[in-house]
């Protein structure tokens, strides 16, 4: 488990850009065999990445959560990046075909995470959060989703955004999560853009190829700062930091929230014209 330390925001503006790569990226999420995890003090978020092989991969529990198991006081969000898999809790196995998600409340002791086949295996994306009330396990397709159309093409941001859990979907006690992909020819993602004071963000960029980039906006509305990021790599976002990104192709995100308010539309407006 990587620990990740955040910064203020009066701070932040002395940041080199080595030292805001190493505070707010994370990158190598998904590596054969490995469950990746990384903890961070913003609302003790705890993001990474597991990619089963040959054998079936487990949570950690350790000295950073205090915990006997991962979800002893954690909920966990997953959505798979990859090939088809399964999820099995306790004794029930469940089936999660690519960007088809799970939610996992708190209290849920044995979790195994298999791929169907070795040698093109699942990534299952990892979003966790401590909870206070234990809800439901489900099985979320991507189907089944609630989507919005937003952006347009004359400003270059057309894209389809999927509801994963969220209060009028499936129930979790402050965890908020989905999808969101970029017709082709769309380049840009939440802009214009917000902050929300109460919760913190987390952006993690796929369906990227090899050469392709996103330029990730953070920081005040008033000064700010970019990360180059590359295809499953994602980028913390404190509640005082505009998250907004700028891509050299097409591409799709996985966002998440934690904080005081789950309500999506919990937004601070910035008017373009007073970003600098």
């Amino acid at each position: 488990m990587i620990l990740k330390y955040g910064s203020d925001p009066v701070h932040f503006k002395r940041m080199s850009t080595e030292e805001v790569r190493e505070n707010f990226l994370l990158q190598s999420l998904f590596v054969p065999e490995q469950c990746r995890l990384y903890y961070s003090d913003l609302d003790r978020a705890l993001i990474g990445g597991l990619v089963p092989t040959v054998k079936s991969l487990s949570l950690p529990a350790g000295k950073e959560i205090a915990a006997d198991y991962f979800c002893q006081q954690r909920e966990l969000g997953v959505l798979n990046v990859g090939a088809k898999g399964s999820i099995k809790i306790e004794e029930k196995s469940y089936t999660l075909d690519y960007l088809d998600g799970m939610y996992i409340g708190r209290e849920n002791k044995n979790i195994q995470f298999t791929s169907d086949k070795a040698d093109k295996p699942a990534q299952f994306y990892l979003l966790s959060y401590p909870a206070h009330k234990a809800y439901p396990v489900e099985l979320i397709h991507r189907k089944d989703t609630e989507t919005s159309q937003l952006g347009s093409k004359n400003e270059s941001n057309e894209r389809v955004l999927h509801k994963y859990i969220h209060p009028r979907g499936v129930q979790s006690c402050q965890l908020v999560m989905g999808v969101t992909e970029l017709t082709q020819g769309s380049v840009w993602n939440t802009m214009p853009v917000h902050t929300h004071a109460r919760r913190m963000e987390v952006y993690m960029y796929f369906d990227l190829t090899e050469e392709a980039v996103v330029f990730h906006l953070m920081g005040e509305p008033g000064e700010t700062r970019h990360i180059v990021v590359r295809n499953q790599e994602a980028v913390l976002s404190p509640s005082w930091s505009i998250h907004s990104g700028c891509g050299t192709s097409s591409y799709s995100f996985i966002w998440g929230m934690g904080g005081e308010n789950q309500e999506f539309d919990d937004m601070d407006s910035v008017a373009m014209k007073d970003l600098a």
